[in-house]
């Protein structure tokens, strides 16, 4: 069984792939665009100021271009997309082979449409509130690093505090049902990313120059193309799952 839903999990993840790059190709790349010519223009006269040369020399680099903008925008993206959703999809695929069942009396697809709700707030949203992503342009080279951990640190933390906040709603659920439960095991989880996103450091490196409108935009489709792969994702997964694995009552209730 674990089999079957690990193909169905990559195949639904690979169509959220599909739908992310449709959505990144249309709403981000003319973002990314502009913040590639506001940095390139950046960098023209930064060298002009250096050297007093014409600009036109100055835009002239001997560093050549290995993956031309277009492939960078074109297959490159398609295949990044693509691949990320199909690995999201296979390792959704055994989370959800872990929790049905165990999430009261959900069924298939109401279990996967809770559980990618769940992703999308533990691993896009609450990450996405301490650091969100840039587009070119922003960001100094010398610290990718750093804010690479900090923000896969913020993902750890945040999925961490989610498998608690699921751990004591379970808990406390026999004793004070399961509304009260959820409203404790919710408000927890917000108490611990809250106090999670004070304690770890803040890192600000928007050029005072830079479009407020071009970062929104960016951002907020970047928050899009999660949101489409994670719906995606929940929505046909389940439809998937269901056929999987509620195909064999439904032909017994038939024949009955």
């Amino acid at each position: 069984m674990i089999r079957n839903l690990l193909i169905r999990g990559m195949i639904a993840g690979l169509v959220a792939g599909l739908i992310g790059f449709g959505f990144a190709r249309t709403f981000g790349e003319p973002s990314v665009a502009r913040a590639i010519a506001f940095e390139a223009a950046h960098e023209h006269a930064h060298e002009h100021a250096q050297s007093g040369v014409d600009s036109t020399q100055a835009a002239h680099s001997d560093d050549e271009e290995l993956v031309s903008r277009d492939t960078q925008a074109g297959l490159g993206l398609l295949t990044g997309v693509a691949a990320f959703g199909t690995a999201l999809g296979g390792l959704f695929s055994l989370v959800f082979a872990f929790a049905y069942g165990r999430l009261g009396a959900l069924r298939a697809r109401g279990t996967s449409a809770l559980l990618a709700l769940f992703g999308f707030v533990s691993v896009a949203v609450v990450p996405f509130l301490k650091y969100p992503p840039n587009p070119p342009a922003i960001g100094n080279p010398d610290t990718i690093g750093p804010r690479t951990a900090l923000f896969f640190g913020m993902v750890a933390i945040s999925i961490a505090a989610a498998l608690l906040a699921v751990w004591l709603q379970r808990r406390l659920q026999k004793q004070h049902g399961a509304w009260n439960a959820t409203l404790v095991a919710g408000a927890a989880y917000i108490v611990l990313v809250a106090f999670t996103d004070f304690a770890m450091p803040s890192v600000d490196e928007v050029p005072a120059d830079f479009s407020a409108t071009l970062l929104w935009n960016f951002r907020v489709t970047a928050v899009g193309i999660q949101a489409l792969l994670w719906t995606t994702l929940g929505l046909l997964f389940g439809a998937l799952a269901a056929r999987e694995l509620e195909r064999v009552p439904a032909r017994r209730m038939a024949q009955a």
